[in-house]
């Protein structure tokens, strides 16, 4: 089989296992490594080593791909070749030799509690577009939840009386999260307003009373902050950082924000500890007698 059949072949596997947006990001990698193993004249898989995909990955950083990139094109070629290797079609996978190259460390983006409420308490209008805005997101930033999860949420997966709603997270594995008491009247008045516009179970609906989208939750995030003066850039995903890091703040322990959040493994948790202890350093640089770094003698 040639390379092209190749990468049919798997996707074609894959199709009942993974999301069309996996499928579709994992057609753009395979093409990317395809076209430059034909442009060093490789068209079978037996014919690839591990020297063309290191040439590859190499060239890709050197033309400014983040490392994170890199390292997600590699769990795809380790797929791939995982998969003509069960075929028979490689002796072995030549992607296993590579290591995935280390992750820059970022620290999350988050508001501080100030600017949480200014971009909150500034949407107070009456309209449908105000009253789901609010709702929305009050119910983000109140529970942590991701965006693909709070899009796919239905009414029936929520418990406004209860304070509580059913999300489906990664894996489709499902969890509980607790709605503040903020979130829980926001959302009292945007039912109000939605059963008048809703033509389905969505939770969060546009004017048309179609499902939002995460591209929706982001395009009216950039638009209330935009009505806040002053107020920075935040993704929808930052008021999931945001949430994690208030609960710290507040005295959370890491296992309870672990769960609420959904993470698999408390790692991804940890980074959450770093933010909280910025904060606190910068808290006791700006308020304590002794913490001020000692003046040069003047004269030296």
């Amino acid at each position: 089989m040639l390379l092209d059949e190749c990468k049919s072949a798997f996707l074609l596997a894959r199709r009942q296992k993974w999301s069309e947006q996996t499928l579709t990001a994992y057609d753009k990698d395979l093409t990317l490594l395809m076209n430059y193993l034909k442009a060093e004249g490789i068209v079978h898989p037996s014919d690839i080593r591990v020297r063309s995909l290191r040439g590859f990955l190499a060239g890709e950083m050197m033309r400014g791909v983040s490392k994170s990139s890199v390292a997600r094109r590699l769990s795809c070629y380790r797929s791939f070749f995982d998969f003509l290797e069960q075929q028979e079609l490689v002796a072995a996978n030549v992607a296993r030799s590579l290591s995935l190259p280390k992750k820059d460390k970022t620290m999350p983006q988050y508001f501080y509690q100030e600017e949480v409420e200014n971009l909150l308490d500034h949407i107070d209008g009456h309209s449908f577009a105000d009253v789901r805005d609010r709702a929305l997101l009050e119910f983000i930033y109140g529970t942590g939840v991701r965006v693909s999860e709070c899009v796919a949420l239905d009414v029936d997966n929520v418990m406004v009386q209860e304070q509580l709603a059913l999300v489906f997270g990664k894996g489709a594995k499902e969890r509980y999260v607790i709605l503040g008491s903020k979130a829980q009247v926001a959302l009292a008045r945007y039912f109000e307003q939605r059963q008048r516009v809703a033509k389905g179970e969505a939770l969060f609906v546009n004017q048309r009373g179609g499902r939002l989208t995460d591209r929706s939750v982001r395009r009216i995030l950039d638009q209330r902050i935009a009505q806040v003066p002053g107020l920075r850039q935040l993704s929808p995903h930052g008021l999931r950082h945001t949430f994690a890091t208030h609960l710290l703040d507040g005295g959370a322990d890491l296992r309870s924000v672990q769960e609420l959040l959904g993470h698999a493994s408390l790692s991804s948790t940890q980074i959450y500890t770093h933010t909280s202890r910025e904060r606190l350093t910068r808290v006791y640089q700006d308020s304590h007698p002794r913490s001020e770094r000692p003046r040069e003698t003047e004269g030296k």
